[in-house]
């Protein structure tokens, strides 16, 4: 296996990134316990300037994760209860009309913050998830035909859970290739477990969190270092390579895997393959792009883009499985 040499980032800008995520993580573990794919991949998300899909059953602190998140970045955080009589206006924002003076004001919605978790994003409807989407996505929302932009950064945590479908709204999965990463979360280890019961029983949990945070300035700081973390020309292919083996299409197709995906990745899905591959080499201190930076974020980036034929339903075939197929058949540079 080969990697790139060239490395575009400085010595003074690794360490000064490397102290800022130090900060992050450092404020991160006074709340959360555990849980490092999903810090892991909230930073990436924050670093890329993506928005975040989390699964997961009830009560695994996604709550409490998106609002440290937001302390640690001095960002303001919003959070918003999906419900089916949700509205558009309830989360972009609408106009009140004030008698006294015969004139409207605008009441921008709880859309218009830093970090906003989207809670059970599959309860609300098509219309109320459209409206949202369309913020992620254009970085605005019109209100009375005046456009208001979002914050910077800006960065949705949206959350579905598994278990139950008694009014849900199945999210489509044209919109669902709008989140950068999708994580699923799982249940905490015994020892993890004990440490939460510490913490909640000697008041530690609700203690005032310590520590400097890092500013929004120093945040689209290292989103512009993103960009310049180097990614070589026999990465780039590997990475249109495995996308294109989603599609069977690759420069090696894989047996029977018709059979399993109905619909591979979308061009959208390279582009979230490399960016997210960006952000894990700056975490881990290199300004350029290995192999293992891109199989690293292979499950978080791929598992909600390939969409599974009835069969490979049937016989509970899971999403990460074809992508390792796809990963194991595609030659590493």
């Amino acid at each position: 296996m080969t990697t790139a040499t060239q490395d575009t980032i400085t010595d003074a800008q690794h360490e000064r990134a490397r102290h800022e995520l130090d900060r992050i993580d450092a404020i991160f573990a006074q709340r959360v316990v555990g849980q490092e794919a999903l810090r892991t991949a909230l930073v990436s998300a924050l670093l890329c300037g993506g928005h975040i899909l989390i699964e997961s059953v009830p009560g695994l602190a996604k709550t409490t994760a998106a609002q440290t998140l937001a302390a640690a970045v001095s960002g303001s955080f919003h959070r918003i209860q999906c419900t089916p009589d949700l509205m558009p206006n309830d989360i972009v924002g609408t106009q009140i009309f004030n008698y006294g003076t015969g004139t409207f004001t605008t009441q921008l919605g709880p859309v218009h913050a830093n970090v906003v978790l989207l809670d059970e994003i599959n309860r609300s409807s098509a219309k109320t998830q459209s409206a949202m989407l369309e913020a992620m996505q254009e970085r605005q929302t019109t209100i009375g035909g005046t456009v208001y932009p979002l914050p910077s950064p800006f960065m949705v945590l949206a959350t579905q859970n598994p278990i139950e479908e008694e009014g849900t709204y199945v999210l489509p999965e044209a919109q669902m290739d709008r989140f950068l990463i999708k994580e699923v979360v799982g249940y905490p280890t015994p020892e993890q477990e004990i440490e939460i019961l510490g913490r909640i029983q000697s008041g530690r949990q609700t203690a005032p969190i310590t520590g400097t945070p890092v500013s929004l300035d120093e945040v689209a700081a290292l989103q512009r270092l993103v960009d310049t973390v180097y990614v070589s020309e026999p990465i780039k292919r590997y990475v249109v390579d495995l996308i294109a083996t989603t599609r069977l299409s690759g420069p090696q197709p894989v047996a029977g895997l018709g059979q399993h995906i109905r619909v591979g990745a979308s061009p959208r899905g390279s582009i979230a393959l490399m960016r997210v591959a960006q952000a894990r080499a700056l975490q881990d201190g290199r300004g350029y792009v290995t192999p293992d930076d891109v199989k690293d974020c292979r499950y978080a980036v791929l598992r909600h883009r390939i969409v599974r034929t009835f069969d490979a339903l049937a016989q509970n075939i899971s999403t990460e499985s074809l992508v390792d197929a796809v990963f194991a058949a595609v030659p590493t540079p």
